[in-house]
C-alpha cells in the first residue's frame, strides 16, 4: 500500500491545485471523502467548506491525526473497500490509484458513491514527465523512495491513459491540471527567493506544456 507523502503546499503543488479546485467545484456540496487521506491535512484545509468530511487510512498510526482534521476517521484497505458512504459530494483520490492493483473496482465504489451532482478529484504522477523521458535516454529507469518512480507504484499513467481509465470507469472529465516538479522538495536549502522565481517559471512552462512538463496530472470528473 501507499507511503504517506508529504502535504506539499506551494505555487504549482499538486496538493494546492487540488484544493483550489475542489473549492471551485464543490460550493455547496455536503460530503466530502479523502480516500488515502495520509496525515490528514487536506481535510483540514476544506474542512470548513463542507458539512461532514470523512477520511480514509491504510496506516493505523495516523489515526489520531485523522481525528484532529475530520469528523469521521476510517482504517481501511482501499483495496478491500467495496462500499463507501452515499451521496457523497467530493471525493479525493490524491496519490492513491498508482498504488492499487485494480482500480477500476475501487473507481467503480467511487461511482456509486457519488451524488447526482458530486465530483471526483484524482491526482497520479505523470511517467511521461521530461525528467523520466531524459533518464530513459540514457538508459535510467531506477526505483526510488519517492516521486514518480516511488518503488511502490502498481501502475504508471500518462495523460492519456490516465484519462482512458477515469472514462472507462464510467466517468466524464470536467476539468484537467497539471503540477510542476517540486523543486522545492529536490533543493530545500535554496534561498526562498530564487526557489518562489523557479516555481513561478515552472508554473508557466506546465501550463503551456503539460504533457511533457506536468509532474502529476490532476483531473476532476462527475459520473456520466
Amino acid at each position: 500500500m501507499p507511503n504517506v507523502y508529504t502535504f506539499k503546499d506551494f505555487e504549482g503543488s499538486s496538493h494546492r491545485i487540488l484544493i483550489d479546485l475542489i473549492r471551485r467545484y464543490s460550493n455547496g456540496a455536503r460530503t466530502l471523502l479523502d480516500l488515502g487521506a495520509a496525515g490528514g491535512e487536506l481535510g483540514e484545509a476544506l474542512r470548513k467548506q463542507f458539512g461532514r468530511t470523512i477520511g480514509f487510512e491504510y496506516d493505523v498510526d495516523r489515526i489520531g491525526d485523522l481525528h484532529k482534521h475530520f469528523d469521521q476517521a476510517v482504517i481501511a484497505d482501499l483495496e478491500a473497500v467495496r462500499r463507501l458512504p452515499a451521496q457523497a459530494d467530493a471525493i479525493v483520490l490524491a496519490d492513491i490509484l498508482e498504488h492499487l492493483r485494480d482500480p477500476s473496482t475501487l473507481l467503480a465504489c467511487v461511482r456509486d458513491s457519488l451524488s447526482r451532482e458530486g465530483h471526483l478529484f484524482v491526482s497520479v504522477p505523470n511517467i511521461a514527465n521530461v525528467t523520466v523521458r531524459i533518464g530513459l535516454m540514457f538508459g535510467i529507469f531506477e526505483y526510488r523512495e519517492r516521486g514518480i518512480l516511488d518503488s511502490s507504484h502498481l501502475r504508471f499513467y500518462t495523460m492519456r491513459s490516465i484519462k482512458r481509465e477515469i472514462e472507462n470507469a464510467g466517468f466524464r472529465i470536467v476539468a484537467f491540471r497539471g503540477s510542476s516538479v517540486p523543486i522545492r522538495l529536490i533543493v530545500p536549502r535554496a534561498p526562498e527567493f530564487l526557489l518562489r522565481i523557479g516555481e513561478r517559471l515552472l508554473t508557466i512552462v506546465t501550463r503551456i506544456w503539460s504533457g511533457l512538463f506536468a509532474y502529476q496530472i490532476i483531473i476532476v470528473a462527475r459520473s456520466r
